[in-house]
């Protein structure tokens, strides 16, 4: 889904067109972070951790997450 090519940029802006990351895109993004990026990437990134944050954005991750704690305390 992702290339090498991608900047964090895209990432984001997929995200926010679609109101979700899944757990592919939130672990290429971590494999971005780790190699230098430009400014306005940083400024994407701080703009979707705002997204995620206002409940604009779901996590996949997250999403799963809640899911596995509401089976086991049932």
């Amino acid at each position: 889904m992702f290339s090498t090519s991608s900047r964090i940029c895209d990432l984001v802006q997929q995200a926010l067109a679609i109101g979700f990351l899944s757990l592919e895109a939130e672990n290429f993004l971590r494999h971005l972070l780790c190699a230098p990026y430009d400014r306005a990437d940083l400024k994407a990134f701080l703009q979707l951790q705002e997204a995620v944050a206002s409940g604009r954005v779901k996590q996949e991750s997250r999403e799963l997450r809640k899911t596995q704690i509401t089976r086991n305390s049932a």
